[in-house]
């Protein structure tokens, strides 16, 4: 939990820092814009001017040099009836159409009031204008950078959290290789006394449950080999499996708790699984069920299926999960033990999504009221 709990504060702090160099970007950019925006009326102003004092000045070289000056910021003139005289800046194709100057004239309007220029004789014309396309484009930057500053972050975060996995993936199989390896020896042992045992001791508890017990040793090994590599999977009989398995359990849960299976299936044998780890994953859910339920209440293995599927609910009558964390049971690490590492589920899902191409989801919980594990797997085809 605690894992889990700082790896998603170091998310939060990343993206908050995205955001942070983002939003100062934008607000820099915005500040910058304000001011260009402020030069640029200044130049329709001073181009106003300059149109004004042409008809009065006789510095048409200077007064001319201004207007040619302007070689940003589009332009519309327009006399006291609302003709066009000229333009300035305006895209050949849209200069040469009237309707366009007409819409192009109205746009302009609406961004910006017009500069007014008073002629001799009570003449006055109006010049419009409206923002550079050096200006726009500004003002779109600090978004385009934003975007680009989120997605180096993610294309990083997924690069780093991938790189991290396989690191973490490869020293996980060599540690459960490792462990198969170092049980095999004793369990080799253990399986010798026990014939002996059972041998000198015929009808015994001990001469029943110990090769039980060696038996599960065996096949714990075996899971553990197992990880890394891609697993057999072959058409088995599934209730025989959750059969097999809750006789196991029974006797090593408390005796208060009820541990049944409820076969709703028809003959449900056309489905390929690999004995060993489903009946893992089986024995992980049950497990966390009589933890959940503090030694006491039922847990119910329930199969069914339909045409193209097969289904393993794990029913009990525990405190339940919250819906917050029906996804993250499944990150490795989580747990509500005070002892454990947090790993059951996050094999469990592995081994049903990755090895058996099948689902493993928590169909439904209440707090308090209990809680239902499924797993879904796809029959033969």
């Amino acid at each position: 939990m605690n894992i889990y709990r700082k790896r998603l504060l170091w998310k939060v702090l990343l993206l908050i820092f995205a955001v942070v160099i983002g939003l100062g970007s934008l607000i820099y950019t915005h500040d910058l814009v304000d001011r260009l925006k402020e030069e640029e009326r200044k130049k329709a102003e001073q181009w106003a001017e300059a149109t004004r004092r042409l008809v009065t000045s006789d510095d048409f070289e200077f007064l001319f040099s201004i207007i040619e000056d302007n070689t940003t910021v589009p332009v519309i003139l327009i006399d006291e009836e609302e003709s066009i005289i000229s333009q300035r800046n305006l895209p050949p194709a849209l200069a040469t159409d009237t309707l366009a100057m007409v819409r192009e004239l109205k746009r302009m309007a609406k961004r910006n009031d017009p500069i007014s220029i008073e002629l001799p004789n009570g003449i006055v014309n109006h010049l419009y204008y409206r923002e550079s396309t050096l200006l726009r484009q500004l003002r779109v930057y600090p978004y385009v950078q934003l975007a680009v500053i989120l997605l180096f972050i993610g294309v990083a975060y997924v690069a780093f959290s991938a790189s991290r996995m396989a690191e973490q993936n490869q020293v996980w199989v060599g540690l459960s290789r490792e462990t198969a390896h170092q049980l095999g020896t004793p369990t080799s042992s253990l399986s010798a006394w026990s014939e002996i045992i059972s041998s000198r001791y015929p009808g015994t508890d001990i001469a029943e449950e110990l090769p039980a017990d060696v038996d599960r040793l065996s096949r714990v090994a075996e899971r553990f080999s197992l990880i890394g590599s891609k697993p057999k999977l072959t058409p088995d009989n599934l209730p025989h499996l959750a059969e097999t398995t809750a006789s196991y359990l029974r006797k090593r849960i408390a005796s208060t708790i009820d541990l049944k299976v409820s076969d709703e299936t028809t003959a449900c044998t056309a489905v390929p699984f690999n004995s060993v780890l489903l009946g893992w994953v089986i024995e992980n859910l049950v497990k966390n069920s009589a933890d959940a339920m503090k030694g006491t209440g039922q847990i119910t293995i329930r199969l069914s299926e339909n045409n193209n599927e097969a289904f393993i609910d794990i029913e009990d009558t525990g405190k339940g999960i919250p819906r917050k964390d029906f996804k993250t049971i499944f990150k490795p690490g989580y747990t509500t033990r005070e002892r454990g590492w947090g790993l059951g589920l996050s094999l469990s899902k592995r081994i049903v999504e990755e090895y058996h191409k099948g689902k493993i989801f928590v169909l439904r919980s209440e707090p308090g009221h209990g809680c239902c594990m499924r797993i879904m797997l796809k029959k033969q085809g």
